[in-house]
């Protein structure tokens, strides 16, 4: 009887050892494979931000931007789309700005209404471009001879230089090209037709950096 006694108690003694050193084996195997899966989330997490900051550079390239970050350049873009109804757009010869900077018939003054767009770009261009040619490019609706209206155009592209400069630009930053009645918005709208003040308006372009504009800009 005690020789049984003795059996079963080295049985027990036995199995207990092996129970334990098999929870112990599972706790290091569970060990192991959340050290695997924190190790797998590290790499993970280190890919995404590589990404991110790989797709950031790009978008700065793309968008030609000097300094600043791309995010808030991002927030300030889609502000000026919200606020001011802008078009804005990559195209080869750089960023182009479409404001509803618009003009009177045969008039090439700054009006008070596109104050607020203007003073916002010159914000914008300050802050993420600096150095960077822009180019102001001027429209004129069909009315009048085509001559005319290539200078009236310039006149305004003009005008608008000499507003962006009294807000702190240079204008060694900024060119300026007349086009005319060329690239009609709404086409043969002149003088008080609907659409004609469409046609009468200036456009920016934020040359790329390295780029020169396919524009023959005037300093």
């Amino acid at each position: 009887m005690r020789q049984l006694t003795g059996t079963l108690l080295a049985i027990t003694a036995s199995t207990m050892l092996t129970g334990c050193l098999a929870t112990q084996s599972q706790l290091k195997h569970a060990s192991d494979q959340q050290s695997m899966q924190l190790a797998q989330t590290n790499v993970a997490l280190a890919s995404e931000r590589s990404e991110r900051a790989a797709s950031d550079s790009a978008l700065a390239q793309q968008l030609g931007m000097v300094r600043g970050d791309v995010a808030q350049l991002r927030s300030d873009l889609q502000a000026m789309r919200q606020e001011f109804g802008a078009k804005i757009a990559m195209m080869e010869d750089g960023l182009h700005f479409a404001f509803p900077v618009n003009f009177g018939y045969d008039q090439s003054g700054v009006r008070t209404e596109d104050v607020p767009a203007l003073q916002r770009f010159s914000t914008v261009v300050q802050k993420y471009y600096p150095g960077s040619k822009v180019t102001i490019e001027g429209f004129a609706d069909p009315a009048g001879s085509a001559s005319y209206n290539l200078a009236l155009s310039k006149r305004r592209a003009v005008a608008v230089r000499d507003y962006l400069v009294s807000n702190g630009l240079t204008t060694n930053e900024l060119g300026v090209v007349g086009y005319g009645e060329t690239r009609q918005v709404a086409a043969g709208a002149s003088r008080s037709m609907p659409g004609a003040e469409l046609n009468r308006r200036v456009v920016f372009v934020i040359e790329s950096k390295g780029q020169r504009s396919v524009a023959m800009a005037t300093p």
